[in-house]
């Protein structure tokens, strides 16, 4: 038997940013259908390793639908960039799911950092306001530049505001994003200033204290959070969690690895009912991802693995058919 290995460059290769509205289509359904039930998947395990904050998650899932049955696993260790290294290192294992056998093992930087902004723009598409350009950003790194490639391949956006505490950082995601995209992005002063006016907010960051406060967000945003992913860590305060309509990505993952959700919820602010849905569900219609025009909706995103697995079977098929990749005896 034989698998086909992927380095993140050919990933990168068969899941350009261009192919964006495919891969948001392919995050929306596979959301509906883990919604829905079709698919199989526990909640991830996270082993701790080292300092807080410091872990390996172990993230497996079948999807039927699409033929997958897989795992990714991944460190997340926040000091990484200061190494030269990313923060989420790890890969992507899949297995033919009626024989078990090996299929292919690629990176699963790429993959992470593509199907985590895909379903964000999921997100967008389901409960933004349907004029809503305005975007602002806190976070300059990997996320946030590819959230903002996701956005701008779905919808028109008027403005870009981007905040982060590394002003050199933040000064050369502008370059070159505004350079690649040409559209009007300019650095914020702080992450207030980023998010003032904007009907479209992004938090992409390893804070574990709020990084946004409600006041500052305008009535009828959207606010997407993909940071935070661990019960001590938060980007909203709780005043901005308990205002909007909250839509996660998984209700059993949310109520114990977000820490935004979390503390609400022990704090008293809201009770698990405030959970407006899954986004799964929003995408199939049967859960409500705005109700008005001026009221404030939040995607809470957490990362499935399902999105992993996926995102990695597209990418295993579209290499294969190009002949991308090492073929390895197993």
């Amino acid at each position: 038997m034989t698998f086909r290995f992927l380095t993140e460059a050919q990933v990168r290769a068969v899941l350009p940013p261009s192919e964006f509205p495919a891969l948001v289509d392919l995050m929306a359904s596979t959301l509906a259908d883990f919604s829905a039930g079709r698919v199989t998947q526990p909640v991830r395990t996270a082993v701790p390793v080292g300092p807080p904050g410091q872990y390996l998650g172990v993230m497996p899932a079948l999807v039927p639908a699409g033929g997958a049955l897989g795992a990714k696993l991944v460190s997340v260790v926040p000091s990484n960039p200061a190494r030269g290294l990313s923060s989420h290192l790890g890969i992507v294992a899949l297995f033919d799911p009626e024989t078990g056998a090996l299929v292919a093992v690629m990176d699963a930087r790429y993959i992470t950092e593509v199907r985590t902004a895909a379903v964000s723009a999921v997100s967008v598409r389901t409960m933004a306001r349907p004029d809503a350009s305005r975007l602002g950003i806190v976070g300059a790194g990997v996320q946030a530049r590819s959230h903002l490639e996701a956005f701008a391949a779905i919808r028109p956006l008027s403005r870009v505001r981007v905040f982060g505490p590394d002003a050199g950082q933040v000064e050369a995601f502008v370059r070159d994003t505004s350079r690649a995209l040409g559209l009007d992005i300019a650095a914020a002063a702080s992450a207030e200033q980023a998010v003032a006016g904007a009907d479209l907010v992004v938090l992409a960051t390893a804070s574990n204290d709020p990084v946004v406060r409600s006041e500052w967000i305008a009535d009828g945003a959207h606010v997407v959070s993909v940071g935070a992913c661990r019960p001590d860590q938060h980007e909203m305060d709780g005043a901005l969690v308990a205002r909007g309509r909250l839509v996660v990505d998984s209700i059993e993952a949310a109520v114990v690895e977000s820490g935004d959700i979390v503390s609400g919820l022990a704090e008293g602010r809201f009770g698990r009912d405030h959970i407006a849905g899954e986004l799964g569900a929003v995408v199939a219609g049967v859960a409500t991802g705005r109700a008005t025009a001026d009221e404030v909706t939040i995607f809470k995103s957490l990362g499935l693995a399902v999105e992993d697995v996926a995102a990695g079977a597209l990418a295993a098929r579209r290499a294969g058919a190009l002949g991308l990749g090492l073929e390895l005896a197993v």
